[in-house]
């Protein structure tokens, strides 16, 4: 079921729904999110300082950036941001991650403007960013080069998207259904729907037709004997990030 005017997949939405209150647990449904997060995090927080000629070892390195994190979930990527002093939007369409959200930046100090809404919604009220985190969001959308063109709109001129989604092959199968699904039980059966997997080379296109101009990609690849995550230059088998501008 789809919403009038979004790209929203309401039984997406239903099995974020169903997770909420595990976000913060890192040996809970969300541990494959916390165990990538700090290969997430590096990729990010290297190309937002790169683009924007930011010194990451520098106070507040991110003071005066306004980012939004499009699929926030429990803020997961949110704070890590606002702790580089960024001025933080988290935005997710599933409704009881927002007060998850909430709670937990207030624990923790932080000032995050959380809200129930989506990239779509964001556009029409013309707001702007300085860069947009669409972080496993694609995959999930019922319409990725709607949802796609909503976020380039989003972004101020010269913004930058970052992006990471899942491979569709063989092995991405083995590994994000079978293996965390089923075997690791790192996710609930069914979290991903193989079929709305897309391919490094779709994505750079659906990112170019929404006018937005790829920069870079790089995969996520898990160590099974490190257990571990790290970015890899050729290897986009399974996790994948890319990066995009808008043109000024």
């Amino acid at each position: 079921m789809q919403r009038a005017g979004s790209t929203i997949d309401e039984g997406e939405v239903a099995k974020f729904q169903a997770m909420a209150e595990e976000w913060w647990d890192p040996a809970g449904k969300f541990k494959p999110l916390h165990m990538m997060n700090p290969c997430r995090l590096d990729y990010i927080t290297r190309q937002i300082a790169a683009e924007f000629g930011r010194d990451l070892g520098g106070e507040a390195p991110f003071a005066g950036l306004r980012i939004l994190d499009i699929g926030c979930g429990g803020g997961l990527l949110s704070e890590p941001m606002a702790r580089l002093d960024a001025d933080v939007v988290g935005a997710d369409a599933a409704e009881r991650n927002i007060p998850v959200a909430q709670l937990h930046a207030e624990q923790s100090g932080l000032n995050i403007d959380y809200r129930h809404t989506t990239a779509e919604a964001l556009a029409d009220a013309g707001e702007q960013f300085d860069a947009v985190l669409n972080m496993e969001v694609v995959e999930h959308v019922s319409d990725p080069l709607a949802y796609l063109t909503a976020c380039r709109q989003l972004l101020k001129p010269s913004g930058l998207h970052v992006c990471s989604t899942l491979n569709r092959n063989p092995k991405s199968y083995v590994m994000a259904i079978i293996g965390a699904e089923h075997v690791m039980r790192w996710l609930p059966k069914g979290t991903h729907d193989w079929a709305k997997f897309i391919t490094p080379d779709e994505l750079y296109d659906l990112l170019r037709q929404a006018g937005l101009e790829p920069l870079d990609r790089k995969g996520f690849v898990f160590n099974p004997v490190s257990w571990k995550w790290s970015i890899s230059d050729r290897d986009l088998s399974v996790n994948y990030v890319t990066a995009s501008r808008k043109p000024a």
